[in-house]
């Protein structure tokens, strides 16, 4: 009876839900490929097309996709907003730093963005488009598992050094990095982040945008947080980029007080 039991235990642990299929369903879609028909879909995470169709309509039903009724094809539902949002409204960090997210636009004339961190790549939780005709935006949601992304870079600062090589040689992120020497170049780029308290990513993940990130920390001083400023390569020359690095890192600062960072030094 013991080992048939544990044979069920087994067989179940090694057989995906319902639930994970359905959440490997919606994980299927991208800011990119925000539509998908259920070959594509069946195909993407290895699933019989049959049972793809059969979960797509379970989520269909609960609002978090729907169908075109011309093409066939699935994109996400509003519903996903409804579970989201008490998770958006509940981020202290999203809330408080929105100020300084419109304050830092003012100031730069760029979009200013927020951006948490999720396992392998940063998510953007919050934003403020550059009101100027020509900018970088990017939908709420959007994720960045690129090691060169800006934010990415300013996460992996505050991990200790076996996680970061962990993700980069277990190919969690995009980046390229295959060898000692890349990886150990890396480790390198991200001690310079630390030490100066801002990353750049100039034109690495797309040649026509520059990135700015810097930490925003929590009151036990940990990385709770990256705010993100974006820009047209044109616009940003070298000396700018400078000046927007130093705005950058202040303007994560002054969040990071507000959420009580260097609160527990100063009371110690």
């Amino acid at each position: 009876m013991t080992d048939n039991g544990d044979h069920e235990q087994q067989d179940t642990r090694n057989t995906p839900s319902v639930l994970h299929n359905g959440i490997r369903i919606l994980h299927a879609f991208s800011v990119d490929e925000p539509a998908l028909g259920v070959t594509e879909i069946a195909r993407r995470i290895n699933l019989h097309k049959s049972t793809a169709s059969r979960i797509l309509g379970q989520l269909e039903q609960m609002d978090l996709v729907v169908r075109d009724s011309e093409s066939g094809r699935f994109r996400l539902g509003l519903g996903l907003i409804g579970l989201a949002g008490p998770l958006l409204a509940n981020l202290d960090v999203r809330r408080i730093a929105y100020p300084a997210l419109e304050q830092l636009t003012e100031r730069t004339g760029e979009t200013s963005a927020l951006v948490v961190w999720s396992g392998h790549e940063s998510v953007s939780v919050e934003q403020v488009a550059s009101p100027k005709q020509v900018k970088h935006t990017t939908p709420i949601g959007t994720r960045y598992s690129t090691s060169a992304s800006a934010s990415v870079q300013v996460f992996l600062t505050d991990m200790p050094e076996d996680q970061v090589r962990a993700l980069l040689e277990g190919h969690l992120m995009r980046g390229g990095h295959s060898d000692e020497y890349t990886v150990r170049r890396y480790l390198n780029r991200l001690s310079e982040v630390r030490s100066t308290g801002v990353a750049v990513n100039a034109g690495e993940t797309n040649v026509e945008e520059v990135g700015i990130s810097a930490p925003v920390r929590d009151h036990r001083g940990h990385v709770s947080a990256a705010l993100l400023l974006s820009a047209p390569s044109f616009r940003i020359s070298s000396e700018l980029r400078a000046q927007l690095a130093e705005i950058v890192r202040d303007t994560a600062a002054q969040i990071s007080e507000r959420l009580g960072a260097g609160r527990r030094e100063a009371e110690g």
